[in-house]
Order: structure tokens, then sequence, then C-alpha cells
């Protein structure tokens, strides 16, 4: 879709995207607000001049404004065509969210689709391997640092709350079926952060499947688990994209 017809929009996700890299740290320590991996695609997608933009839509009577609504875009690319015209692609990243956020997103590129103020809808999330193998990246990241208790966690940023505490020592101290320290804290750290209710690529497929956000031409994009580095050079990760849907 985007190569036939917006293949500048194409070259530039490619240039952002295929050199996204994670450093596991910051999936372990990251604490409230937006990620450090969503701050440095906003930042690429912005120097590549997708930007901001609110759409405001008004109701004019008799050359009087009734009603005003608006939709705020993350990031949106204006791209000339031939006949004088801009075409308008709007992007959104949903790293991890709730993932009601998705339908947010699809339904506002419904609206200003069949408002014509956009041609094409992209959404950037989670791919499934990157979902489906969260908890043994985390397990990977305990056994190379060696991780075995709560004072082990701090050095790495990460300071779980008392409810999280408590929750990993009844699960280590239980008489039926103990666990060790890596596998209560990596359970109960993935389930709470990355959950099925977060925004992830099967959670994105279902509400396409079922029709949400038609009409507007909708582009899915899941970022994979190889982004995940270890202490490699990022420049030696060769990154791809999970999946991308067309619809």
């Amino acid at each position: 879709m985007l190569s036939v017809d917006f293949p500048q929009a194409v070259s530039e996700l490619e240039d952002v995207l295929l050199v996204a890299s994670i450093p596991i740290e910051e999936i372990v320590a990251g604490g409230g607000g937006e990620t450090k991996n969503t701050q440095r695609l906003r930042r690429g997608l912005v120097a590549a001049g997708w930007l901001t933009t609110t759409f405001t839509i008004e109701k004019v009577i008799n050359g009087i404004a009734r009603e005003a609504i608006s939709h705020k875009m993350d990031h949106v690319r204006h791209l000339p065509q031939r006949n004088g015209s801009d075409a308008v692609v709007a992007l959104e990243i949903e790293w991890n969210n709730k993932d009601p956020f998705f339908d947010r997103d699809l339904e506002n590129f419904k609206r200003l689709h069949a408002e014509g103020a956009i041609s094409v809808g992209i959404i950037v999330t989670r791919g499934r391997s990157l979902h489906d193998n969260m908890l043994d990246l985390v397990l990977r990241f305990f056994d190379e640092r060696q991780i075995q208790s709560f004072d082990d966690l701090l050095r790495w940023g990460y300071d779980p709350t008392t409810r999280q505490r408590s929750a990993i020592m009844k699960r280590i101290e239980r008489s039926k079926n103990p666990v060790t320290f890596r596998e209560a804290f990596s359970n109960k750290f993935v389930a709470d952060k990355f959950g099925e209710a977060t925004t992830h690529w099967r959670k994105l497929d279902d509400r396409i499947s079922r029709g949400v956000g038609n009409p507007c031409p909708i582009v899915t994009i899941g970022l994979p688990d190889s982004i995940v580095s270890f202490g490699e050079d990022p420049s030696s990760l060769q990154p791809i994209i999970d999946a991308v849907g067309d619809y």
C-alpha cells in the first residue's frame, strides 16, 4: 500500500524503525510515563517531518461555526502529490498502553479519513514475538546479571512496590511448589507491566479483524523481540519488522 502510493513514507519509516533498539535494562527499569524507546522513535519521526498535528473539523451553518471536533495525531506526514495537492499519512505509536487506546486510534483514523483529512493510518506496536517472549527476555536478564534479590534489582534501577514485594515473597515462601526469586519476580513483573490487556499485536489484529477503523486504509507494524539488546553494540543488531499488515 505505502510502497506504491507513498514510497517516500516507506523510506522514512524504514530509516527510523529498522534501526530501533531497546536495551533490556530499559524494559526492566522503565518507570511511568513514556518509555525511552518510544521517545527515540518519536524523535526520529519528527526529524523526518512526521509532526504532531491537531485536526479540527467544524460544522458551519449559514456561515456560523456551530460545532467543532478536534483530533490530535502524534505523527503526521504531508506528502506532495503530482497534482499539486498533499497526501496525508497519520501514525500512532502504542508501545505499552491499555488496549482500548487502539479503539481510540482506529476510530480517529476512520473519522479523519471520512472527512478527507488523511489518506492512510499507521499504528506501531509490540509485535507478536516481542510480546510472547517478554518473560524469556526478563529471565535472561536475571540470569546474565546474576540478580537474586530485591537489593540486586535496585542496582539496575528497579524498586518494586510494597504490593509487588508481598506477592513475590508469597510465591517464594509458599510451602507448595515454591519458586526462585528470579521466577517469582519475572512472572509478576511481566504480568503487571506487559499483560494481555496492554497494546500488542494480537489485540490490534483482533480489532482490525472486526473492522474497527473501516474504511480507512490501515497499516499495522509490529516490532519484534530482536530489537531487545543485552549489551551488544546497537549497530550490530539487525532488527526486522515482526509483522506488517495492510487493511
